[in-house]
């Protein structure tokens, strides 16, 4: 869905919409959307300047990524407040480095006619995910052995042994000077 710069010059451009999976492109990342995606708010132009666009809204969504540990589903639901600021690409400076203050940080920039929601949509969940994306705490991982879950599988494979030619460092007792 286009926020359009144009329709917003007559007034705010509100929208309520839900996309099912697979509308929204999550390739670039391993993030799946599992269930409907439910988004609602407004954008509008900001008065007094020169084309700047607020995007106020809230999303709701279930996804899924791959575990950190174990490569299986990890499954998180998303529900997010945003209030986001845009600006047009040729209003910042042509120069190739520009000074910027603290209130400019978090400015957006767009290109006429103006931004797609889905790509607003996506950034905003993919934020929302944590660094780690684990399925559950107690997620024991993969065996370095043999490559099984070791959540499906208790596996009996030992572990193997250090490189021998790092043994001599486990005898160097290094002091170090605590004042």
């Amino acid at each position: 869905m286009l926020l359009n710069i144009k329709e917003m010059e007559v007034r705010p451009q509100p929208f309520d919409r839900t996309w099912q999976p697979g509308e929204i492109d999550f390739s670039d990342s391993s993030t799946r959307q599992t269930g409907p995606l439910v988004a609602a708010g407004a954008a509008e132009l900001v008065e007094h300047t020169a084309g700047h666009m607020r995007v106020r809204g809230r999303v709701i969504a279930d996804l899924e990524a791959d575990c950190d540990r174990c490569l299986g589903p990890a499954k998180y639901h998303v529900a997010t407040d945003f209030d986001l600021f845009y600006q047009p690409v040729g209003s910042a400076a042509d120069d190739d480095e520009v000074a910027v203050d603290e209130s400019e940080v978090e400015i957006g920039f767009y290109e006429l006619p103006g931004l797609e929601l889905e790509d607003i949509l996506r950034e905003q969940l993919l934020l929302q995910l944590p660094m780690q994306r684990v399925c559950r705490e107690s997620c024991k991982g993969i065996c370095p052995v043999c490559g099984g879950n070791r959540n499906e599988t208790d596996c009996s494979c030992a572990s193997r042994k250090g490189d021998d030619r790092w043994k001599a460092l486990q005898s160097l007792h290094i002091e170090t000077d605590t004042q």
